[in-house]
């Protein structure tokens, strides 16, 4: 594609900025339609960032003959749905993450991706920041050595919607979201360790709902080991005192340690023989910026992309383990 233009199935909060602008600020590509079932939402979508059109019907966009790629920012349960009926329609395909709610989903994509040989992208735009390239070049540069043990640990407070049992977010609901925010948050983590180190191949976890606040889980405990024998732990709560509030991963080394935030991007913080070093890195201010200039120029046929959907599916995978749902 010499000008990829894109049709926006789903146009909720993360349109808004970490994706949707980033868009129209790459050569060759531009947002020329928009989609949500809530009309009001998809006409005040288009008008503000100056979209063509506007559909509440899915297929009516992906009829659009205007639209050759789809933008997918729905919640993962429609994910599958959405991806099998953008490629089916031959048009390339950028999904949020989770891939999907479940790995099964997952698999279903693949599968129709290798069929129609339409290209699916999945949004782990993290892979691609500069915060995050300067911790995997720490790491390949043996700032800490030989790595020997990888720990994640998260704990936030409940959110104010947390407590409206009338209306709970959907991202604690499982049949929307796969299951509760450990759904939604840990791939991010997950899925930067498998870009370090290689794909996962065991995971276990034992899951618990502490809160009573939503029927999914809130607090998560898991152990898994990657292909090349490094084992790995992690911790999750999402009803923690403010006290306990933390995001960190630890890289463990025989010559020293790596520690660094994954959502709020704390300073990276190496330790070794060469004493304490920080390492303030910023990011840009459209954080999906980097992988969807990436996505544009695969499709161009200029550079080559491999945040696709069969790299993405080994964190559902572990996920599903963890949650024992596989």
């Amino acid at each position: 594609m010499e000008h990829v233009r894109w049709g926006f199935i789903g146009c909720g909060e993360v349109t808004e900025k970490k994706s949707g602008p980033a868009f129209n600020l790459i050569e060759g590509s531009e947002v020329v339609a928009v989609m949500s079932r809530r009309a009001d939402r998809a006409q005040s979508y288009a008008e503000r960032h100056g979209v063509k059109r506007w559909y509440t019907d899915p297929q009516a966009l992906l009829n659009d003959p205007e639209v050759n790629a789809v933008y997918i920012a729905t919640p993962p349960s429609t994910h599958a749905t959405y991806a099998i009926m953008a490629m089916k329609s031959g048009k390339a395909v950028y999904v949020e993450k989770p891939m999907a709610s479940n790995y099964e989903d997952c698999c279903r994509i693949n599968r129709i991706a290798e069929k129609t040989g339409v290209p699916c992208f999945v949004a782990y735009y993290r892979r691609y920041l500069p915060y995050f390239i300067k911790v995997k070049d720490l790491v390949n540069s043996g700032a800490v050595g030989k790595v020997v043990n990888v720990q994640i640990r998260f704990a936030v407070p409940p959110r104010d919607l947390d407590y409206n049992k009338t209306n709970l977010p959907w991202r604690v609901q499982a049949d929307i979201a796969g299951g509760g925010y450990f759904y939604d948050l840990a791939p991010h983590q997950i899925d930067l360790l498998q870009e370090m180190f290689g794909p996962i191949l065991e995971a276990e976890g034992m899951k618990a709902n502490r809160g009573g606040l939503y029927p999914t889980e809130d607090s998560v405990s898991a152990c898994f080991k990657f292909g090349n024998g490094l084992p790995g732990s992690g911790s999750w709560c999402f009803v923690a005192h403010e006290s306990a509030k933390e995001d960190r991963i630890d890289i463990v080394g025989d010559k020293g340690s790596l520690s660094f935030s994954v959502f709020t991007y704390q300073p990276i913080v190496l330790q070794n023989e060469n004493g304490r070093q920080e390492f303030a890195v910023e990011n840009p201010p459209y954080v999906q910026l980097p992988l969807i200039k990436l996505v544009v120029e695969h499709l161009q046929d200029k550079a080559i992309c491999t945040c696709d959907c069969v790299s993405a599916t080994p964190v559902n995978w572990v996920v599903d383990r963890i949650l024992g749902k596989l």
